[in-house]
Order: C-alpha cells, then sequence, then structure tokens
C-alpha cells in the first residue's frame, strides 16, 4: 500500500513534459485523421469520423474514422474464417505468440502510457501503471497456457472413465471503456488468445486512439509470426457497433465494461442468443473505519483511493464509515490531507508537478455538480471540501468530501467523479448493513485492529462485494486474483484465478 501511496503524492518517472507529436509518432498515429478498422491485415474505416479529445485542453489530439456496418460484417466474417486456425495451435504454442506480444508492448510502453494520459486523463504513473498491467496479465497467461487443465473422474461404470476438457469458445469480443482504455482489452485479450479464441475489439469512442496503438503493436507479432493478424482485430465506432457485438450469434462471448444502465440491455440482449456475456459494470464502493483502526494509514489510503485517477476508477472509494468516536479526529487529518493535494497539484497529466488530472469529458462536469447539489437539496448534507469546477478549457474540479446521514439516497447511486461521501457509524453492523445497502458490489475495505471485526468483515454475513479488502483502500487490485462484482457491478470475473474457464466451453 505504501508503495502506491507514493507513487500518488510525487513519484515520477521524468523531469519534461513530453511531447505529443513525439508520442503519436512512436506509436505510428497521425495527427490527422487514423483509420479505425483493423480487418485482414489492412486498416480501414470509412465510418463518421470521431474527434479524440485531451481533456487537459479541450484541444483535438487526432481524429478517428469508424467502421461502417458493412465494415464490421466484413471484419467478423474474416475473423470466424481464420479462428479455427488458431483454436487447433497448441495452447503452450499460443502462449509464446502472448509473450512475444508482452515484449513489443514493453518497447512501447512508456509512449503508450503517455497516450493513456493524453486521451483519458490519467497522471502519467497511472498511465505507465495501466500498460503494466497489461504486461503483467501477458505474464501471468503466458505461464496459463501450460495449465488449462481439465480432470479425470472415476466413473461408476466398470472399465470405464469420465474426462472433463476445455475448448475454444471461437470469438470473444470486447468492448471496452474510457477509464481503462488498455488494461481492460490486455485482461480479456491476453486469456482469450491462450484459450484459443480470437478476439474483435470495440474500445471507447472517446479513446480509439489507444486502440489502433495497441492493435498496430500486436499486428506486427502476427504478422512475424505468420499468423493472421485477424486474430486481433479492431472495430471502432459508436452505440451501432456495439449494439451489432451484442446481437452478433458469431460472437461467443461479450465482455462489456462500462455503466449499469448499458450493462443491463447487453446482457439481456446477449442472453436472448444463448450467448456469453461477462460484464465489468458500476462499483459505489465503501470504505469502513473502526474505533481502533491505524488512522495514520487509513487517512493515506483513502485520499488514494478516493481521489486518484481523479475519481475515475470502478474501485475508487465513493462512501466512508466513520465510527463516532474518532469522526472528529479522522475527518480533521483527512481535509488536512486533501488541502496538501488540492487544488495546487491539480492541472495537465504529463506536468511532472502534477498529482491529479482532469475530469474525462464535460459529462463528468455536469455529473459532479448535480451530485454536489443533491447533498445540498438534503437538509442533513454538507461539503465539507471542495465543490469547485476550475476556470480554463479542461475538465478539471476539485475532489470533494461531503457529510450525509447514513442511507441517503445521494450515496445510493454512482457518479464517477472525485466526491466521497462521509457518514457515522456507532456498531460495526450498522456499517456493514450500510455498505451492502447498495445496489452495486464491487469493491469494499475495512480498517480495523480487531480480529473478530476483520473476520466478520470477510465472512459470509460481512461485505457483499466481490473484491473485499481489510487494511488497504478500495482500488489497487492485482492480476493473481479475479477481478469482478456482484449484483449490479454484474458479475463477471477477468484477470486471475479461473476466470479463463469463462474463454472456454
Amino acid at each position: 500500500m505504501m508503495l502506491v501511496v507514493g507513487r500518488l503524492l510525487g513519484r515520477r518517472t521524468y523531469s519534461t513534459k513530453p511531447n505529443i507529436g513525439n508520442i503519436l509518432k512512436e506509436l505510428e498515429l497521425t495527427s490527422g485523421v487514423n483509420k479505425g478498422v483493423f480487418c485482414d491485415g489492412k486498416w480501414i474505416g470509412s465510418g463518421p469520423i470521431f474527434k479524440s479529445i485531451n481533456p487537459a485542453t479541450g484541444e483535438t489530439i487526432a481524429s478517428v474514422q469508424t467502421a461502417t456496418f458493412s465494415e464490421y460484417e466484413e471484419t467478423i466474417e474474416k475473423v470466424e474464417k481464420d479462428a479455427v486456425v488458431w483454436m487447433k495451435t497448441p495452447a503452450p504454442k499460443r502462449g509464446e505468440i502472448v509473450r512475444k506480444m508482452r515484449d513489443a508492448l514493453s518497447r512501447k510502453s512508456t509512449a503508450l502510457g503517455h497516450l493513456i494520459s493524453l486521451e483519458m486523463g490519467k497522471i502519467e504513473s497511472e498511465g505507465l501503471g495501466e500498460v503494466q498491467e497489461y504486461l503483467d496479465i501477458c505474464d501471468y497467461a503466458t505461464g496459463l497456457s501450460r495449465m488449462l487443465n481439465g480432470c479425470v473422474i472415476p466413473s461408476e461404470r466398470p472399465g470405464h472413465f469420465m474426462l472433463e476438457q476445455y475448448n475454444p469458445l471461437g470469438i470473444v469480443g470486447v468492448i471496452s471503456a474510457f477509464n481503462f482504455p488498455v488494461a481492460v482489452y490486455g485482461w480479456n485479450s491476453a486469456l482469450s488468445l491462450v484459450c484459443g479464441n480470437s478476439v474483435v475489439w470495440k474500445p471507447s469512442p472517446s479513446t480509439s486512439l489507444c486502440g489502433i496503438a495497441v492493435t498496430k503493436i500486436l499486428e506486427k507479432v502476427l504478422i512475424e509470426n505468420n499468423l493472421s493478424p485477424s486474430l486481433c482485430s479492431l472495430v471502432c465506432g459508436g452505440s451501432d457497433i456495439g449494439n451489432a457485438m451484442t446481437l452478433d450469434n458469431r460472437i461467443n462471448l461479450l465482455s462489456f465494461t462500462g455503466s449499469t444502465e448499458v450493462g443491463k440491455k447487453v446482457g439481456v440482449a446477449v442472453q436472448n442468443r444463448f450467448g456469453k456475456h461477462l460484464l465489468e459494470l458500476g462499483g459505489n464502493n465503501a470504505i469502513i473505519v473502526t474505533e481502533d483502526a491505524d488512522i495514520d494509514l487509513a487517512v493515506r489510503s483513502i485520499l488514494f483511493a478516493a481521489v486518484g485517477t481523479t475519481g475515475q476508477r470502478c474501485t475508487t472509494a465513493r462512501r466512508l464509515f466513520l465510527q463516532r468516536s474518532i469522526e472528529k479526529e479522522f475527518m480533521s487529518k483527512l481535509v488536512k490531507a486533501y488541502k496538501q493535494v488540492c487544488p495546487s497539484r491539480i492541472g495537465d497529466p504529463l506536468d511532472p508537478k502534477v498529482l491529479i488530472g482532469p475530469l474525462h469529458n464535460k459529462k463528468a462536469i455536469n455529473d459532479y455538480e448535480r451530485v454536489i447539489q443533491q447533498v445540498k437539496n438534503n437538509g442533513n448534507g454538507e461539503i465539507v471540501f471542495g465543490n469547485q469546477v476550475m476556470p480554463g478549457n479542461g475538465y478539471f474540479v476539485v475532489p470533494t468530501i461531503t457529510r450525509v446521514p447514513l442511507g441517503a439516497q445521494v450515496t445510493k447511486d454512482e457518479a464517477f467523479v472525485p466526491i466521497l461521501h462521509t457518514m457515522v457509524f456507532d456498531h460495526l453492523y450498522e456499517a456493514i448493513q450500510e455498505n451492502n445497502n447498495v445496489a452495486q458490489g464491487l469493491s469494499s475495505s475495512i480498517f480495523t485492529t480487531n480480529l473478530s471485526s476483520l473476520f466478520r468483515w470477510i465472512g459470509p454475513t460481512g461485505s457483499d462485494c466481490g473484491i473485499v479488502n481489510v487494511n488497504i483502500p478500495t482500488n489497487g487490485a492485482e492480476i493473481g486474483g479475479a477481478f469482478g462484482g456482484e449484483k449490479e457491478t454484474g458479475g463477471g470475473r477477468e484477470s486471475g484465478s479461473d476466470s479463463w474457464k469463462q474463454y472456454m466451453r
């Protein structure tokens, strides 16, 4: 935990701001119009042109020409045709290709991390960290390629045995969100490929440059190894392309990362055609701090969990429950910690002095203002710190702390902005009940030194989330464990553990 907090509080890897032109050039992108469809080794695209906007300045970085429906059809037909060859390739050989992809990505990791900062808005260390997650899951997948084990089961029939074997699905579709424009695809594609599947990716329209840059890197690896580049196809586009993927029977598994509202529609549509879906949706994560906790540790962790990535992680801490006896001391220290970085360290994410970047778009600014107004409209709610949209062309806000009653309606719906709602509790069971009393169930954490509280928290009547932490923040999940949540978070699992089985039959 101390390492990641150290990154937030000032560790940077360069002393001068990178040049945008050099970043684009190294990743074989142009500041003009980039073709957004990779089909059968060709870069095409004759659909609508989307602008990629730098959220720190409001200026256009470059443009992407997206897919038409006919170009989408052409891409899927090619993927379907070539998928059989990859299925028949021995799994360890598939793992070797993923290892080579990892090496190719590593050689471009700095430029790719800087592009994430440019297009999404993460500070440089977070952009590089996201690329590292992709590299790590490639390492994991390479080892996994020799361990895709089934089992032999004793039979009740004499002279017989039963064999369980996992086989590839065929085609995996990935629809990723803006907040992790590289890593989410990496988690899905690395495992999908070693499992023997081909992958079709539709990145978020607002971070399509990241999708093109990654695909160009993977393209070279496939061609150099005499494999069809269609194994990693790309179709940039809007909701029309997303709908086409959702309804397409040729896509055996659709992995969707995004809002709960859209995820519900995706899940129903895929289920109606009896396809498989993997949903990573809302979070609305909570942290509980008991009176026996290490307060200084909790303060540092909550600062990182609440303001890191400007509140735009699915694992961002959005609700904080403080035991009444420590509430006054804790809030004093938390506000002091916020003042150390806000607003003096807010700004351009590629500026080495900046620790908190912009929100991703104008809609997020509107959400920030809407939630703060909801708190003000609640007679028992108050703004403790923040509540400021910063002037200029970028989408900058000051991370905000509120104080609201337990069960306040404003805490039920997740807003993807850096607003932390604080509440007071008397008994642990109240805090656990309130942690669980929302529709989402991704990540949760408790800070305590009491073993009884710890085991209650992680037990069957404790947190109902997919990720349950103790004395660390809600964010910072590792690729070795299965990532995902319960309830309206979607129930999907990505990355480690047994999540690979979702990509097979």
